[in-house]
Formats: structure tokens, sequence, C-alpha cells
């Protein structure tokens, strides 16, 4: 087999452990979710067994992303631009853009931890908009100690001292823009009542 395949392989055991961990889900959950033994998803984790294509799509469909994705297979005639997740201060970020100088778009796993983080604020120059997609965020800015529910966003000042976090320690998910200039994003919905045919 390719050396460069073999690397593949052996990397998905772990790759499968930090997104489950990262998604806030037990053996026990991914389990009843695809129908795969816990001992089966242990073995798989450990490297101790070799995923099929069938435990590979059961697990796919139960994260909802790509199969090349879940097992980090090497991108190959995808003209689309594949930045790789940054981690810092247990986060990950996922960036969505590569714009130099101009508007950052990420997204942002906060993972599920036993118990919620104590707030650290820092401070830093530009402004910040974000959504929630999932799970319930807690956000710090200034004085406020705000809870963003999935489906709701937040926009402050990156000069102010913020904090993101987990409400609740269950893992946040999030879309964050970022601009250095202090760019505002706004979102305008049309709240007139349509007319009915």
């Amino acid at each position: 087999m390719d050396p460069a395949m073999e690397d593949v392989l052996d990397a998905v055991g772990p790759r499968l452990r930090a997104l489950r961990h990262a998604r806030g889900i037990t053996l026990t959950d991914l389990s009843v979710t695809t129908g795969v033994s816990e001992s089966t998803l242990s073995r798989l984790e450990s490297g101790q067994r070799r995923a099929t294509l069938e435990l590979l799509l059961r697990l796919s469909h139960a994260y909802d992303i790509p199969l090349d994705d879940l097992v980090g297979a090497p991108r190959a005639g995808d003209p689309r631009i594949h930045l790789k997740p940054i981690r810092r201060f247990g986060m990950t970020f996922v960036p969505l853009s590569r714009r130099p100088g101009g508007t950052q778009a990420f997204k942002m796993i906060i993972p599920a931890r036993p118990e919620p983080l104590e707030p650290t604020p820092q401070t830093h120059e530009g402004f910040e908009w974000l959504y929630v997609l999932n799970g319930t965020l807690r956000l710090v800015v200034g004085e406020r100690d705000l809870t963003v529910k999935a489906d709701n966003a937040a926009e402050f000042d990156n000069s102010l001292p913020h904090w993101l976090g987990s409400a609740d320690g269950g893992a946040v998910e999030l879309l964050v823009l970022f601009d250095m200039q202090g760019a505002r994003v706004h979102v305008h919905a049309d709240r007139t009542p349509r007319a009915k045919a």
C-alpha cells in the first residue's frame, strides 16, 4: 500500500476520537445514533480496528460531514480552497475565508467540558460578529454577561474585555466574522408580512 495512504488510514482513529470529543458526544450516544456497538467504535478510535466503508458512511451521516473530511483524505482535483483548522485556547477555528487585511470568516468550535470554564476576558483591535449554530454560548463583554442560544447573533467591539465559552459545559459551534478595521456586519430581515395569494 502507498505510504501516504497508510498514513491517512492510521490517522482515522484519532480523527474520529477528536471529532467525537469536539462534538461532546459519548460512545454510548454515538452507538445509539449509528447502530454500531460501543466496542467497535472504541476499537476504531484506538486504531485497533480498520474502518470499513459501511462504518465510515454511518459515522459520516451521524456527524453530518463529508466522508473525505471525516477520514482526512487528500484532496484531488478540487479547485476550492481548503484551509487547516487552528487550535487556540482549547477551541478550534476553521478558516472560511482567505482575505488578508479584510473581513475574516471562521467556524469556531468550543468543545464540551465537564465543568464550564471561568471567563478570562481579553482585548485586541477589531470588531466581531457571531452567530451561534449549535449549543449555548456564554459571552462576556465588558460588564455584561450574556447567554446566546442557537440561531441568535451578537456583535461587539474587541477593544472591550471579552470572552467566549460554553454556558452549560456543552459543545458550542458558531460562525464568526472578524474585521481589524471595526467594520460592523448588519443582518436585516424584512418584517413586513407577505400578502397571501
